[in-house]
């Protein structure tokens, strides 16, 4: 992997794009220092340039170079979190281009526990912008050949780290607030978040006016063919009134086939599959995508807004 890693690096000083594996989902990276490297991203995307982007890091003490004012219980965090699926919004350090804070003072950061990524950002010496490696709005990519049908030869390298073993994006933080906000759910819960900040840190539906975050609009995630949930009784009749359809559930008794995928009834291994699967039902041409709705707890919340947010 070296030999790729180094010319991962040297495309990545050249301005091109390059798109790496992380243990969320696959990420479409750029030099943060580079606006018209960053541009290339929210062209090739599709992406509203208002969007930010998450800056990828490779150790704690680079906070203090892309933000300032910084609040000592981020430090706590990132040490408790780092390297992981958790992403802090700190007030953006004067130097930190806002292309990739969609012209706001505020920047998303975090350090991605995955191999291939922590050696990118080693080798690389610098910070990495990168939006998951996806057109905008679509299904987010967790193998690299999810990555090249997006995208074919549009990206110059694309780095394979295999599968992403989380497999949902990171959950999102806003620091730069009196109060802690969580603005997108993933695998680190509010309640582990909790149980470092003191107290329980607000929820989306609860904040006014909330900083712009990735992956926040109303419908997002999305398969190209049309989607919707459906209880676990309206699925069992559905599947027996209508044709040309796929399924994807977890509890149900149902026999797998081409179109009907059954996922693990366990929140940790639904999300690792969750997009894949959709990406298989997505390829077949199908009438409409039904899709058991998730189980209503906290360790259940991020798949649950992803798929809200995919099936509007």
């Amino acid at each position: 992997m070296s030999a790729q890693i180094d010319k991962a690096v040297e495309l990545l000083k050249a301005g091109e794009l390059v798109a790496f594996p992380t243990e969320t989902v696959y990420g479409l990276g750029a030099d943060s220092t580079n606006d018209q490297a960053l541009a290339k991203i929210f062209q090739l995307k599709e992406r509203p340039k208002n969007h930010p982007l998450i800056l990828h890091i490779a150790t704690i003490a680079e906070l203090n170079k892309y933000a300032q004012n910084i609040p000592d219980i981020a430090y706590k965090l990132a040490e408790n979190f780092w390297p992981g699926p958790f992403t802090i919004i700190l007030e953006r350090a004067k130097d930190t281009s806002k292309v990739i804070t969609g012209q706001q003072d505020t920047v998303a950061l975090r350090i991605p526990n995955h191999p291939v990524a922590l050696e990118l950002l080693e080798n690389f010496g610098a910070a990495i912008a990168a939006p998951s490696a996806n057109r905008f709005g679509r299904i987010s990519p967790t193998t690299s050949e999810h990555v090249k049908t997006e995208f074919g030869n549009k990206i110059k390298l694309i780095l394979d780290g295999g599968a992403s073993q989380v497999g949902l994006e990171s959950t999102i933080l806003n620091l730069s607030s009196s109060q802690a906000q969580i603005l997108r759910p993933g695998q680190i819960t509010k309640e582990a978040i909790a149980n470092i900040l003191g107290y329980m840190p607000q929820s989306m539906q609860n904040i006014n006016n909330a900083i712009k975050s990735p992956g926040l609009l109303k419908s997002h995630y999305s398969p190209i063919t049309a989607s919707s949930l459906k209880t676990r009784s309206e699925l069992a009749k559905i599947i027996k009134t209508q044709n040309n359809i796929g399924v994807l559930c977890h509890s149900l008794n149902l026999k797998e086939a081409k179109n009907i995928i059954v996922l693990k009834n366990n929140p940790a291994t639904y999300a690792q599959k969750l997009y894949a699967s959709l990406r298989q039902l997505d390829r077949l041409g199908l009438n409409h995508i039904y899709i058991e709705e998730p189980n209503d707890n906290s360790e259940w919340s991020a798949i649950k807004d992803r798929l809200s947010r995919a099936t509007q």
